[in-house]
């Protein structure tokens, strides 16, 4: 059977990790990961415990640390296994591959003896509006995290849409909502110049969006339980999502 799931491996904020983990999750169909999205150290700890694996497929909102830190771990893992060296697909919107360039890649002398580049343990898929994978299409677009054109967010049509880390996008929204996709967003108890808060999706989406939402990327589990007695579902680390299948692109 498709069953498809979304797997929280982790919902916490850039401080949270050594209780919530870092805010990433995993597309799941079957129980076998499709794509993991973003790649913290918690993120790739979380995921190798729990498939027994690397992963193959990620894709990346932006290049916070807590984002993309794992990447460093899984380019060693990568390039010194015969089978997955060069393997990895790295789904990045392009408008963040310069600075993901400067960020990972342009440290000199990625291995101490020479003779490997970075990007040999990866396949670079640069992406812009959406990209192909697994015989999906999964839409990409960008959010309010810093700077424009910084930081984006994800959706498989049918299934789910996540922010990522994200102020609230209202026109965003407003042609998902009531689709029947879990609406995986970025919300602490209190929000600030780069985060969603609870006061500003109570202000900006209207009260009948709020049950196609599950919130993430919270300071701690007393902020939860705060988010639920405010109405909310709030997302758990390792929580698997049963989603409704992708609608097929053709």
């Amino acid at each position: 059977g498709m069953t498809w799931a979304l797997r929280f491996m982790g919902v916490g904020n850039a401080q949270a990790a050594p209780v919530l983990g870092w805010a990433s999750a995993v597309l799941e169909n079957d129980g076998e990961a499709v794509l993991l999205i973003d790649c913290g150290q918690e993120a790739l700890t979380a995921y190798q415990a729990h498939y027994q694996r690397l992963p193959t497929a990620v894709f990346i909102t932006h290049l916070h640390m807590d984002h993309v830190g794992g990447l460093e771990r899984l380019f060693y893992s990568a390039y010194f296994d015969a089978g997955l060296r060069g393997k990895v697909r790295l789904y990045v919107p392009a408008a963040i591959v310069p600075a993901m360039q400067s960020r990972m890649a342009d440290y000199p002398g990625v291995l101490a003896e020479g003779g490997a580049n970075w990007w040999d343990a990866f396949q670079l898929i640069p992406v812009s509006s959406g990209f192909w994978h697994d015989g999906l299409y999964f839409e990409v677009f960008p959010v309010r995290h810093h700077l424009p054109d910084s930081a984006f967010g994800l959706r498989l049509p049918g299934s789910f849409f996540w922010s990522g880390d994200t102020r609230p996008i209202p026109e965003r929204l407003k042609t998902v909502v009531g689709s029947g996709e879990l609406i995986a967003h970025d919300c602490a108890l209190v929000g600030n110049p780069s985060h969603t808060g609870l006061a500003d999706i109570q202000r900006e989406y209207p009260a009948d969006w709020h049950a196609d939402l599950m919130l993430y990327h919270y300071a701690n589990r007393a902020d939860a339980d705060a988010l639920r007695a405010a109405g909310f579902r709030v997302a758990e680390p390792m929580q698997a999502v049963a989603l409704a299948s992708p609608t097929m692109h053709n």
